[in-house]
């Protein structure tokens, strides 16, 4: 049971440093549009991996930390207000498209957690600068459908080839602290 819950820790301590190399990537990469904020949000790739095939709590675990950890690496303390708000958000609206939907499909799932991660950031936003940013939310919203779908689509192709390798299957055993999980 120990070993079990050892190997758990693990694996979502890589997740979460595999998310924050990600992270760190793409915010090397130019803006692919000329709005503030507007960016694709590759790394919400493990945590909508996390809402689909762990427990909600791992999955919080390692979206919490990887926030933290970027705004710390990042040396932008304010940051990590708007992104707490908005993954906190779409962590939620996640978790609930994915109860309802059970599963599927995928990228509206994901495209449920970006709006709400744009409604989330707007709002934190709104409290520390004025509501007059308000005006900038239907932007926000199109470029949030966008990225959504397209990180849905991303996840759904990287878990079905975890599947078919037989990794995915390791994954959640792990996750789900199944007794004799596979070493990965």
């Amino acid at each position: 049971m120990k070993n079990n819950k050892t190997k758990k820790l693990v694996l979502l301590s890589l997740l979460t440093a595999l998310a924050l190399i990600i992270f760190t990537i793409e915010s090397a990469i130019p803006p692919l549009v000329p709005i503030q904020g507007v960016k694709l949000g590759l790394a919400n790739v493990i945590t909508l991996f996390l809402v689909l095939n762990a427990d909600k709590k791992s999955a919080l675990a390692v979206l919490t930390a990887r926030i933290i950890l970027a705004s710390i690496f990042a040396g932008q303390a304010i940051s990590m207000i708007y992104s707490l708000c908005g993954g906190i958000l779409a962590f939620l609206a996640m978790c609930t498209a994915n109860y309802i939907l059970k599963g599927r499909p995928v990228w509206f799932i994901s495209t449920a957690g970006a709006v709400f991660h744009n409604i989330g950031q707007i709002c934190a936003a709104v409290i520390l600068l004025s509501w007059q940013v308000i005006y900038y939310l239907p932007y926000l919203m199109i470029s949030g459908c966008v990225t959504g779908v397209l990180i849905g689509l991303l996840t759904d192709f990287t878990a079905a080839k975890m599947e078919k390798s037989g990794i995915l299957k390791k994954f959640t055993d792990i996750l789900y602290e199944k007794e004799g999980s596979h070493d990965l």
